[in-house]
């Protein structure tokens, strides 16, 4: 796992800043599609850890496969970080 971590710790920081950026801007989803959106990405991200905890993947693919959960975990965690963070500051500066 800290080999994994050494490796791609840019990705994560740059999927972290990015999904922080899109949550800030874009807000906590509201609509139906941004929802289903929502929901195939967290699908997804299961998956890939499913992918990976299963080692189905052997050798260089298991690598991206563990990779790409890695990254989507941290987009997906910064778009939460960001989108409640626009949300509470809309919150604040209504009341």
């Amino acid at each position: 796992m800290i080999v994994l971590l050494t490796a791609f710790w840019p990705a994560m920081a740059a999927g972290f800043l990015l999904g922080a950026g899109i949550g800030a801007w874009l807000g906590p989803p509201r609509g139906r599609s941004a929802r289903i959106g929502a929901g195939i990405l967290a699908v997804a991200l299961l998956a890939l850890l499913a992918l990976a905890v299963t080692e189905v993947a052997p050798g260089r693919l298991g690598l991206w496969v563990e990779g790409a959960a890695l990254v989507l975990a941290a987009y997906l965690a910064g778009t939460l970080i960001g989108g409640a963070a626009i949300s509470l500051r809309r919150h604040l500066a209504a009341a």
